[in-house]
């Protein structure tokens, strides 16, 4: 794939989304493509392509993967990987855009961490319905699909990027939907709330 094109936004966006989810596996992911030359990364972002970076990323992702699938352990990983996953994100859009202006850079870079910040939130808060739950199950297995979206997304957006923005644009939309749902029903909430408290 040739980041100077068209599909640039697009690929943008959906590893954004993807990095929001899992960061490491993203990476690890866009490195072991561009290190098996089905992705050609602009020369910012060839440090992915080191297979050092590369057995980090999957160390970590490993870490993660046992680490997001024992309950209440997960809430406190996902808090800590906020400091990650956002600043990531950024990193790589605005490094992804190095042949632009630095203002679209710049402008690039608040996109992908915003995208990452919606991502990783709806995550979270997924995350944070399911854990109570007294199976394991639930949250093995959305956990097991976060990190399997994180990769496909990953490795869809270098075959067919416009068909990964979609579907990482169709998410996001979900959750700012989810989340004024919900604020709505706590809003109205509150009062019957203070009420009962009265």
């Amino acid at each position: 794939m040739n980041f100077l094109g068209p599909a640039l936004p697009s690929f943008l966006i959906a590893t954004s989304f993807a990095a929001g989810l899992n960061v490491y596996a993203t990476v690890a992911t866009l490195g072991i493509l561009a290190r098996t030359d089905v992705l050609t990364l602009p020369s910012p972002l060839s440090g992915l392509r080191s297979p050092y970076v590369i057995g980090a990323a999957l160390v970590l992702f490993a870490l993660e993967f046992v680490a997001d699938k024992i309950p209440f352990l997960d809430l406190i990983w996902n808090a800590l990987q906020t400091f990650v996953r956002v600043p990531v994100a950024a990193l790589l859009a605005f490094r992804e855009t190095q042949h632009l202006a630095p203002e679209a850079q710049l402008l690039s870079a608040l996109l992908g961490g915003a995208i990452a910040f919606v991502a990783h939130t709806g995550k979270t808060a997924a995350r944070v319905a399911v854990t109570p739950s007294p199976e394991p199950i639930s949250n093995f297995a959305l956990s097991f699909a976060e990190d399997t979206g994180a990769v496909f997304l990953t490795w869809l957006a270098t075959r067919h990027p416009y068909v990964a923005a979609a579907i990482a644009i169709c998410a996001l939309a979900a959750i700012v939907i989810l989340f004024r749902v919900v604020l709505r029903f706590l809003r109205h909430l509150a009062p019957r709330a203070k009420a009962r408290a009265e």
